[in-house]
C-alpha cells in the first residue's frame, strides 16, 4: 500500500550523491533556463535603480497586479475542483461510459485557449471581462489537473481505502481522510501548472480584452517599444511566480508517498452513484459541451458560412507538416531534459536538486515573448549561428513547457518503489543500467503523458515561435492568430479545426492507453 515516508528515514535515503551523468544534463538545463532571468536583470540594470523603482511602484502596476492575482486564484481553484471531481467520478465511481468520458474531458487540451476565446467571443461579446476570462480559461486548463490526479488514482493501492471502509468509514469519509491526502503531489503539481500558465497566458486574454502583466508586457514591447518598462513588469511577474512556488512548496511539505506492499495489482471497489447518477451525468454533459462541443461547433459554423473563408491547400499542407515537426522535436528535447531533472529532484536531497526542480517553474510563468527575446539577445551576441534556427526554437519550447513534463514524470516516480533500484544496485548493476532496466519502465506512463502534453502545447505556442522561427516557417497557431487579429474568423477556421484535430490525436491515444492500463490492472 501507499504510506508517507518522513523524517530521518527519508533523509537517510537521500544522502547518497548523484552521478556525473545525471548532473551534467541538469547543469546544462539550469544554464539555459537562467538566460531569461539574466536578460531581465540586464535590462533592469540599464534602467537604473531610481527609474526601476518608479516603474514598479505606480498605480498601473497595482492594477495589473490585482487583475493577475485574482485571475490566477479563481482559475486555479475552479480547475482544481473540476479536475479532481472528474477524476474521482471516472476512476472511483460506477459512472456509465467511463471510457468515453475519460477521452472527452481531456479534449480541451487540444483546443488552444485563444481559439476557444475567439470562438466564444464571436458568438457573445459579453464575455470580454474577468468572468469571461475565468470561464474560458478554466475550461481550457482543468485537464492539467485531471490527468495527473487520474493517474495517481489508478496507481494507488486500494488497501488503505478498504481498511477505512471496513472500519465503518463511508465513501466521502474515505475520500477526505485517505484518498485526498495521497493525491496531494499530483493535485499540487497540476494546480501549480494551472497557476503558472495563467501568469504567462497571452492569446486568450488579448482576445477577451482582460489586462494582466503578460498582455501589458506584450504591449510595451510591440506597441510602445519600451523595453525598460516591460522588463520591470516582468520582474514583478517573477515575484508573483516565486510567491506561488513558495506557497506550493510549503503546502506540499516534506511528506512523500511510497509503496510498501508487494506491488501486486488489485482492483478498486467502485462507489455506486445511486440517486446522484443523473446529476453527475448531466454535469459531464455540460462540461464537455462548454469546453469542446460549442467552441468546435462555432468553428464549423464560420467555416461553412463565413465570407472570408479561404482554402489554400498547398499552404495549409505545408503549415500542418511544419507544425507537427515542431511538436515532435519540442516534445523530444523537453523529455530528454526532464527525465534526469525529475530523477535528481525525487531521488536526491539538497540545495541543488531543489533549485534545479524549481527553476523551470519560474521560467514557465514568463510570457513566451520574454523567452524569445532572451534567446534572440544571447544568440545574436554570443552564438550567432543559432539565430533563427530550429535548435534554438526547440530550446525555447523545452524552457517553456518543461514543467508539464516534470509534473507527469514526478507523479509516477514518487509512487515507484525506490528499493527496487537499491536491490538492483546491490546485485552489482551500474546506475545507468539500473536506470534503463528498472527506473525507466516504471516512469514510462508518465513519460508518455508528459510527451503528449508537451507536443500539444508546442503546436499551440505562438509568441516565442514568432520571434525564433526560421524565415518563412509558419505554424497553425500563427495562421489562426494572424487571421483572428484581422477579424477574419472564417479564414482562421480551417487552421483552427486542423490544429484541434491533430492535437486531439495524442490526447486521445494518451487517455485511451491510460484507461486500458487501468482496466487491465482491475482484471
Amino acid at each position: 500500500m501507499w504510506a508517507p515516508v518522513l523524517g530521518n528515514q527519508w533523509k537517510r535515503k537521500k544522502s547518497r550523491s548523484p552521478s556525473l551523468g545525471l548532473l551534467f544534463p541538469v547543469l546544462l538545463l539550469c544554464l539555459l533556463t537562467a538566460l531569461p532571468l539574466l536578460y531581465v536583470l540586464l535590462r533592469g540594470y540599464e534602467v537604473g535603480w531610481h527609474e526601476a523603482v518608479r516603474l514598479i511602484f505606480r498605480p498601473r502596476v497595482y492594477e495589473l497586479f490585482w487583475n493577475t492575482v485574482k485571475l490566477v486564484a479563481a482559475v486555479t481553484a475552479a480547475a482544481s475542483l473540476i479536475g479532481v471531481a472528474a477524476a474521482w467520478c471516472i476512476e472511483r465511481s460506477q459512472l456509465p461510459g467511463r471510457k468515453v468520458w475519460n477521452v472527452l474531458v481531456t479534449l480541451p487540451l487540444a483546443i488552444p485557449a485563444f481559439v476557444s476565446s475567439y470562438s466564444w467571443v464571436s458568438m457573445y461579446s459579453g464575455l470580454e471581462h474577468f468572468g469571461g476570462a475565468v470561464f474560458i480559461l478554466t475550461l481550457s486548463t482543468y485537464p492539467l489537473v485531471y490527468l495527473p490526479v487520474a493517474a495517481a488514482l489508478r496507481g494507488m493501492d486500494p488497501a488503505l481505502e478498504e481498511t477505512a471502509r471496513s472500519l465503518g468509514v463511508g465513501a466521502w469519509g474515505s475520500f477526505w481522510r485517505i484518498t485526498l491526502p495521497q493525491l496531494r503531489p499530483a493535485l499540487f503539481n497540476g494546480a501549480l501548472l494551472v497557476a503558472l500558465h495563467m501568469l504567462a497566458e497571452f492569446g486568450a486574454l488579448a482576445q477577451l480584452k482582460y489586462e494582466t502583466f503578460t498582455t501589458a508586457i506584450f504591449d510595451q514591447y510591440n506597441l510602445v517599444f519600451n523595453g525598460a518598462s516591460a522588463a520591470m513588469l516582468t520582474s514583478v511577474l517573477l515575484f508573483l511566480c516565486l510567491a506561488i512556488l513558495s506557497v506550493e512548496l510549503l503546502v506540499r511539505g516534506q511528506t512523500r508517498y511510497a509503496r510498501i506492499g508487494s506491488g501486486a495489482s488489485r482492483p478498486h471497489r467502485r462507489v455506486s452513484l445511486t440517486w446522484t447518477r443523473p446529476f453527475v451525468l448531466c454535469g459531464f454533459v455540460v462540461l464537455v459541451s462548454l469546453g469542446v462541443i460549442i467552441p468546435l461547433g462555432n468553428l464549423f459554423y464560420w467555416l461553412w458560412t463565413g465570407s472570408s473563408a479561404d482554402f489554400p491547400v498547398h499552404e495549409i499542407a505545408d503549415t500542418v507538416l511544419s507544425t507537427i515537426f515542431l511538436g515532435f522535436g519540442g516534445a523530444l528535447l523537453t523529455m530528454i531534459f526532464a527525465l534526469p531533472l525529475v530523477v535528481l529532484s525525487v531521488r536526491y536531497r539538497g540545495f541543488f536538486p531543489n533549485l534545479a526542480e524549481r527553476l523551470p517553474y519560474i521560467i514557465h510563468c514568463m510570457p513566451g515573448l520574454v523567452i524569445g527575446l532572451a534567446l534572440v539577445f544571447f544568440s545574436i551576441h554570443y552564438a550567432s549561428p543559432l539565430y533563427q534556427t530550429l535548435p534554438l526554437l526547440f530550446i525555447a519550447y523545452a524552457m517553456l513547457y518543461l514543467p508539464l513534463a516534470q509534473s507527469s514524470l514526478r507523479a509516477g516516480l514518487e509512487q515507484a518503489p525506490e528499493r527496487l533500484e537499491e536491490v538492483a544496485q546491490t546485485l552489482g548493476h551500474r546506475r545507468l543500467k539500473v536506470f534503463f532496466t528498472v527506473t525507466l519502465p516504471l516512469v514510462m506512463p508518465g513519460l508518455g503523458a508528459g510527451a503528449a502534453l508537451v507536443f500539444v502545447q508546442v503546436m499551440k505556442e505562438l509568441t516565442a515561435t514568432l520571434l525564433l522561427r526560421p524565415t518563412g516557417l509558419k505554424t497553425l497557431a500563427y495562421e489562426v492568430w494572424d487571421h483572428t487579429s484581422n477579424i477574419e474568423y472564417a479564414a482562421a477556421a480551417p487552421y483552427a479545426i486542423i490544429l484541434i484535430l491533430i492535437s486531439g490525436l495524442p490526447v486521445y491515444l494518451l487517455t485511451m492507453r491510460s484507461f486500458t492500463n487501468g482496466k487491465k490492472s482491475e482484471s
